[in-house]
């Protein structure tokens, strides 16, 4: 019950942040846990979904090159590499083991989101140093906004 609470309120975050997925680490919750709409419309409910714990058991040699942003890093995006497929185990808000592969957009998401469980983020995985260097200042001012732990402050403008 908990964790189906946690997830509700964490759709509402990502819809008002106007993303396609979220993991409970960014929302400063310690657990293996990520919701995820590839559509970003909260009227397609029905693609919304919930992993508990998952784990990718296999991934295609195939890659991709796309451009990502994040939620925890606003007005910065840049190209990233993944895998073109996954397959992936994890618990349902049921608590049951499921297996699934995903492709394309859907297996990018998870990837993305997945990286945020082991703390791992997007700008860790930039391919291209330019774009490296380009996101550097913003990082730096995100650091000095947020160095002192004052986030409400922030959250407030």
């Amino acid at each position: 019950q908990e964790i189906m609470q946690i997830a509700k309120e964490m759709f509402l975050v990502m819809y008002a942040a106007q993303g396609v997925g979220l993991a409970a680490p960014q929302v400063g919750i310690n657990k293996r846990l990520l919701v995820y709409n590839q559509s970003g419309d909260p009227k397609k409910w029905l693609d919304e979904v919930v992993l508990i714990n998952p784990h990718i058991i296999e991934m295609s040699d195939a890659k991709t090159i796309e451009t990502e942003g994040c939620l925890s890093f606003p007005d910065m995006d840049g190209k990233v590499e993944r895998s073109k497929w996954i397959k992936v185990e994890a618990l349902n808000l049921k608590g049951k083991k499921i297996k699934r592969k995903f492709t394309d957009w859907e297996a990018r998401i998870f990837q993305h989101e997945y990286d945020h469980l082991d703390g791992t983020v997007y700008v860790d995985r930039l391919i291209d140093d330019e774009e490296k260097a380009t996101v550097q200042p913003r990082l730096d001012e995100l650091v000095q906004d947020y160095k002192d732990g004052d986030f409400e402050e922030e959250a407030a403008l």
